[in-house]
């Protein structure tokens, strides 16, 4: 079964198992997250549950952000009524900062407004766990890569940390001379979507909505994460 909440880094702490030994664990503020909208086989091709996480002010949120979870008056609305057509259900929440959709299996059903707690992972034992890596700007390949590059020794040429060669020299042999697609350069490192699986679930507080996970997540202190059960265990 697909299980998903949305959530945020909170930071990296230790805490002690009953052998006393030390376990380093990722705290994760999950949920609540409210059920936006839901996405149904018929009408849009595919099942899924559209979730909100982290009210938004209302004086920081746009028009469309707010009518997305409340029902407000607007031209389209007032002429939907006058043809007589249902408009969509809302959740009738404040406008939510992090919105993402997860899938769902045949048989999982929810409805508009429902809200999910950290407790749906009080019986599940690894999850995986995506948000966006740190970015660390423009990097070499050393950095980026671990590239080796060359030694710091005498006699060597100052050239340490280039690529070497990245292309050969075109001919009739079928090399055209020019950088193949892939080639590792030097570029933009960090700040992608990034994805860590199979980490095990060390401690579901539901009172306080924390969910701490044995290892390290992607990305800083408080961002945004998507964590869902993982298909990987064994």
């Amino acid at each position: 079964m697909a299980i998903g909440i949305l959530g945020r880094k909170v930071g990296m702490t230790q805490i002690f198992d009953e052998a006393g030994k030390s376990l380093p664990v990722t705290a994760i503020e999950a949920g609540p997250c409210t059920v936006l909208a839901v996405r149904d086989l018929d009408r849009d091709g595919y099942r899924a549950v559209q979730l909100g996480f982290l009210d938004k002010p209302r004086r920081l949120a746009t028009r469309p952000e707010r009518g997305h979870v409340a029902s407000i008056d607007s031209k389209a609305r007032t002429r939907r009524n006058e043809l007589g057509l249902e408009s969509a259900p809302r959740a009738e929440c404040e406008p939510k900062r992090f919105i993402r959709e997860i899938r769902l299996n045949e048989g999982q059903e929810y409805t508009v407004g429902d809200e999910i707690t950290v407790d749906i992972f009080a019986e599940i034992s690894n999850v995986d766990v995506t948000g966006t890596s740190k970015g660390r700007g423009f990097a070499g390949v050393m950095k980026r890569y671990g590239f080796a590059g060359l030694r710091a020794s005498h006699g060597v040429q100052r050239h340490h940390r280039a690529p070497g060669s990245i292309g050969g020299h075109g001919t009739d042999l079928g090399n055209s001379g020019r950088i193949k697609k892939g080639k590792r350069m030097a570029g933009q490192y960090g700040n992608a979507k990034a994805t860590v699986r199979n980490l095990k679930v060390v401690r579901v507080d539901a009172e306080s909505g924390v969910l701490l996970v044995l290892g390290a997540i992607p990305g800083a202190n408080g961002g945004y994460v998507i964590v869902k059960n993982t298909n990987k265990c064994g």
